[in-house]
């Protein structure tokens, strides 16, 4: 008979948290190439190194639960990131695709948030405080990275779309061109 007790759900829930983070140890570094702003690339380099972090609090949590952090792969993660790689792959303009990069890293860390919040409180229900303090750890760092993409994305989602302006401003020229040459 399976186990279906709150332990096992918090268990299971940490386990899906540890895949996503792996999943994400290895989808940084490409999106991390694949920005043209610098600003972003440091960005995405800088939460690479915390989400190793993030690995290993989950392991230490693990450790002191006697479980193996593996046997669970975080679907809703790998999905996630399978939208940010196609937009790496759409051919979008520099500062466009650094807009969808954006897009991209805030839905997975709003996830990331939900996911956090959520085994956090199931910490604090098991009278788990270690547990509690590492999560909420994390948690803050979620929040203030989510925060950071906002920021960067005002000036970031200000130049693509100038940019896409000016392009459709260029094709319409050429359009007009064309057109009298025809005429």
């Amino acid at each position: 008979m399976p186990d279906k007790t709150f332990k096992k759900l918090y268990v299971d829930e940490l386990k899906d948290l540890y895949s996503a983070e792996n999943q994400l140890v290895k989808a940084l570094p490409k999106m991390a190439k694949a920005a043209s702003s610098d600003e972003l690339r440091q960005g995405f380099e800088d939460h690479l190194k915390q989400t190793k972090q993030h690995v290993e609090r989950l392991d230490e949590i693990f450790r002191s639960l006697d479980e193996s952090p593996k046997g669970k792969k975080c679907t809703g993660m790998e999905g996630l990131i399978k939208e940010g790689a196609e937009a790496i792959d759409e051919g979008l303009e520099e500062a466009v695709l650094d807009a969808a990069l954006i897009g991209a890293a805030q839905r997975v860390e709003h996830y990331e948030i939900a996911a956090y919040g959520t085994v956090c409180e199931f910490a604090t229900i098991l009278d788990e405080p270690t547990h509690a303090d590492l999560l909420q750890e994390t948690l803050d760092e979620e929040k203030k990275t989510d925060k950071k993409l906002t920021d960067l994305s005002k000036g970031i989602n200000t130049q693509a779309f100038k940019g896409s302006l000016e392009a459709e401003q260029k094709r319409s020229d050429q359009a007009r061109k064309q057109q009298k040459r025809v005429a």
